[in-house]
C-alpha cells in the first residue's frame, strides 16, 4: 500500500512525498526515488506501479523542494535537497536506504551519499549528470553560471514583492511518457521526444522560473565523486543530448564499487527503456541487504 505525507521543515518548508509499504514489514533498506530537474515525483509512477522490489522491500519517492507539490519560491541546491530528504528519512524512521536518482536526482543522490555515507546503503544512478562529460545545452551554459545566480536572484526579488505567477500547470510523466512511447514507433519521434523533453518553455510552465535556473546551475556543479563509498548502479544513456557516456563511464569506473550498464536512449531512460531500466534496478537491488 502506497500512503502519501507531507512535511514541514524547521524554514516552514512543505515537503510532498509517498511511501510503499512493503507487505509483512521488510528490514531490508528502502529505495528511495529521485526525480530530475524540471520535473516531480510522477517520474517514477510507473516504476512504482511495476517493480518487484515492492514486494520485498519500501519505497519512497518525493517532489523535491521547489517541484511539483513541494512548491516553494526560495534558495534551492544539492546541499538543501540532501538534507530535506535526512528529514524524511528521519521522520520515516529508515535508518538506512537505497538513494536513487535520475539526471539531477542522481547528483543529488551522489552528494547525500558522501555527506551521509552511514545512511546510504547503495546508489541507483540513473543518467548522473557529471560535469566533465556534460553536452549540449548544459555544457554551454557552464562559463555563464554567474549571470544565471544574478538572473536567480533578480526573480526572487519580485517574488519577494509579490510578482510571481500565481497559477502553475501540472505534470504527469506517467501519462505524457505513454504518448511518447506511441509517437516514439512514428517517423520523427526520437526528434519530438527531445524537442518536448528538452524544452525550457515547456519546463516554465510547470515550475517558478527562478527553480528552473537554479536546477540548471545545480546540475552543472562538480560533485564529490572522490568521497564516495559506496555500492552503485549507475545506467547511462548511449545518446549525447546532454552528457556523454564515453567520458561518464570511466569518471564512475574509477569509483570502484559500481556496475554500469548503457541503455539505447537518448537521455530519458525511464521513458525511452522503462523495462530494461527496471529490469537492471531490481536485479542490483536484490544483492543490497
Amino acid at each position: 500500500m502506497e500512503t502519501a505525507h507531507t512535511l514541514t521543515t524547521p524554514d516552514g518548508v512543505q515537503l510532498t512525498y509517498r511511501r510503499w509499504h512493503a507487505p509483512n514489514h521488510s528490514q531490508l533498506p528502502p529505495l528511495v526515488l529521485l526525480h530530475g530537474a524540471a520535473s516531480n515525483m510522477t517520474r517514477w509512477s510507473e516504476f512504482v506501479e511495476q517493480t518487484i522490489l515492492k514486494q520485498s522491500r519500501d519505497l519512497v519517492r518525493l517532489d523535491l523542494r521547489g517541484h511539483g507539490q513541494s512548491l516553494f519560491r526560495g534558495r534551492l541546491g544539492l546541499e538543501i535537497w540532501a538534507d530535506d530528504l535526512v528529514l524524511i528519512l528521519e521522520r520515516e524512521h529508515i535508518p538506512r536506504a537505497i538513494v536513487g536518482g535520475h539526471c539531477l536526482g542522481a547528483n543529488i543522490a551522489m552528494l547525500f551519499a558522501a555527506r551521509h555515507p552511514q545512511r546510504t546503503a547503495g546508489l541507483v544512478l540513473v543518467e548522473p549528470m557529471l560535469r566533465p562529460a556534460l553536452t549540449g545545452a548544459l555544457h554551454r551554459l557552464i562559463p555563464f553560471t554567474l549571470l544565471l545566480q544574478l538572473a536567480i536572484a533578480v526573480i526572487r526579488g519580485f517574488t519577494r514583492l509579490g510578482i510571481y505567477r500565481r497559477q502553475l500547470e501540472q505534470l504527469d510523466l506517467r501519462e505524457l511518457d505513454r504518448e511518447f512511447r506511441r509517437r516514439l514507433t512514428e517517423p520523427g519521434g526520437g526528434e519530438a521526444l527531445v524537442k518536448r523533453y528538452a524544452s525550457p518553455l515547456h519546463d516554465l510552465k510547470i515550475m517558478p522560473a527562478a527553480n528552473f535556473l537554479q536546477d540548471l546551475v545545480e546540475v552543472t556543479r562538480p560533485l564529490p565523486l572522490d568521497q564516495l563509498q559506496t555500492p552503485f548502479l549507475a545506467l547511462l544513456s548511449s545518446g549525447r543530448t546532454f552528457a556523454d557516456p564515453d567520458i561518464t563511464r570511466p569518471l564512475l569506473v574509477s569509483l570502484e564499487l559500481g556496475e554500469i550498464h548503457t541503455l539505447d536512449a537518448k537521455h530519458w531512460i525511464p521513458t525511452e527503456q522503462p523495462l530494461p531500466m527496471r529490469v537492471d534496478i531490481e536485479a542490483w537491488c536484490a544483492n543490497i541487504r
